[in-house]
């Protein structure tokens, strides 16, 4: 079969899944199975053909998993917001689906040749810089329980400008290392390992300083841990210097220690991380309290779950309404999702990630040009990365963060940016599997 005939395929599993999951959450909740759960997947189903179509015209050597999990992964998404908050949100959500796909196909038509993102590097990073100081500022910024990841301009939208920034500072890294990586490789070997030259150590302590400087500004150890590990590995591939990896981490710990133990609001949430059913932590405000209900949500899931609408998140009979887990839709949906689909049903979606970081890393392995392989590999590490803050901060394996569970937490700027990362990977694989061309 070939490769377009395969994504083809691959689609229907999604639209049956987006049917079979709005159908147990109709019977669910009005012991009745609507029409509109086959009328949902009909529109999904569709969407993806129009997706499939344009990259069969455009992208015809492109890998042919990457779309179709990522359709697979939406699905999850989409079904489970609609559990949680019903039909509103759930309809924005399919709004901002299909607006990333439009996004998707421009860039895909805008950036056909994406190594001309090259030439405008330094413009990209500061760019990305920029929007990473934005939910610091008066007005537009945001804080949510201490952490400043949001920007809000009234009456107009709310975003998370750390989505946008991913992309840009990759391709930055991508394109910086493709001149420097050579140079950077040098050095000398002291007790079995190479030690870079101290001169080119500047690139490392910038990342560092940069993983710092938004650990302070957005008070945020998972954001910071997400940009610093995908810049990391960037320099990793580039180099292939194990040293660089080893004197990051341990750079990153120090530096993260010292400003936990300094910085109040990162103090607090190291706390609740670390004592989360602690009462005095439980009830303080922006402390404990989601993270200890999660844990007991995803216990009661076990490994078969709860069913689809099974597990408790707000409390029985309160009015006004009380909710076990107030960011259930964003933060804390993957721990709806053990509660509800099990052990089971939740590694089947973290499965889903895998396949799309190794597409993304085979994209990157076939790859003819040292940016494509640094741009490839890095977008696929910071899906990695994303997908570990976030589950790890809800399985309390890391501190909590505000970051967005990629195509599955609600937030129309979180899958806007994961659009357009997935559209540079696509186009990196067709590129590097037309024949001919390197």
């Amino acid at each position: 079969m070939r490769a377009r005939n395969r994504e083809l395929v691959g689609l229907i599993p999604a639209s049956l899944l987006l049917t079979a999951g709005f159908a147990a959450v109709f019977i669910q909740r009005s012991n009745h199975l609507s029409g509109l759960s086959l009328t949902y997947g009909a529109v999904f189903l569709g969407l993806c053909l129009a997706g499939h179509v344009f990259i069969r015209i455009a992208l015809p050597y492109a890998d042919p998993y990457i779309f179709p999990v990522v359709a697979v992964i939406a699905c999850f998404g989409l079904v489970m917001v609609y559990r949680i908050d019903g039909a509103t949100l759930a309809r924005q959500q399919a709004q901002w689906f299909v607006l990333g796909l439009v996004l998707f196909i421009g860039t895909v038509i805008f950036f056909r040749d994406y190594r001309k993102l090259e030439r405008y590097r330094y413009v990209i990073v500061t760019l990305s810089l920029a929007l990473l100081v934005v939910p610091r500022l008066p007005v537009i910024g945001e804080s949510v329980n201490g952490a400043y990841l949001e920007a809000h301009i009234p009456g107009v939208i709310t975003f998370q400008p750390v989505e946008i920034s991913k992309v840009g500072l990759i391709v930055f890294m991508a394109s910086y290392l493709r001149d420097t990586r050579l140079v950077l490789a040098g050095g000398r070997r002291v007790l079995g390992v190479t030690l870079p030259p101290l001169k080119h150590l500047g690139p490392l302590l910038l990342l560092w300083g940069v993983a710092m400087g938004i650990l302070i500004l957005l008070h945020e150890v998972g954001s910071s841990l997400m940009f610093y590990g995908g810049l990391l590995a960037v320099l990793y591939v580039a180099t292939g210097r194990l040293s660089f990896v080893v004197i990051g981490l341990l750079a990153f710990a120090g530096g993260a220690w010292y400003l936990a133990t300094h910085i109040p609001h990162i103090d607090a949430r190291v706390v609740a991380w670390l004592h989360p059913f602690r009462l005095s932590e439980y009830k303080a405000l922006g402390g404990s309290y989601q993270i200890a209900n999660a844990q007991f949500i995803q216990a009661a899931g076990g490994l078969f779950g709860q069913g689809l609408g099974g597990s408790i998140i707000d409390v029985p009979g309160s009015n006004p309404v009380v909710h076990w887990l107030p960011a259930a839709d964003t933060d804390m949906i993957y721990a709806v999702i053990v509660g509800e689909l099990g052990l089971f049903g939740a590694s089947a979606l973290l499965m889903c990630y895998l396949v799309l970081v190794q597409r993304g890393m085979k994209a990157a392995i076939l790859a003819g040009d040292s940016f494509s392989k640094l741009l490839a590999s890095g977008l696929s590490t910071i899906v990695a990365l994303q997908v570990f803050v976030i589950v790890g901060g809800v399985t309390r394996v890391l501190p909590l963060t505000g970051v967005t569970l990629p195509f599955v937490s609600y937030g129309g700027s979180s899958i806007l940016a994961n659009f357009v990362l997935v559209a540079l990977l696509l186009l990196v694989s067709d590129r590097a599997r037309r024949p001919g061309v390197r």
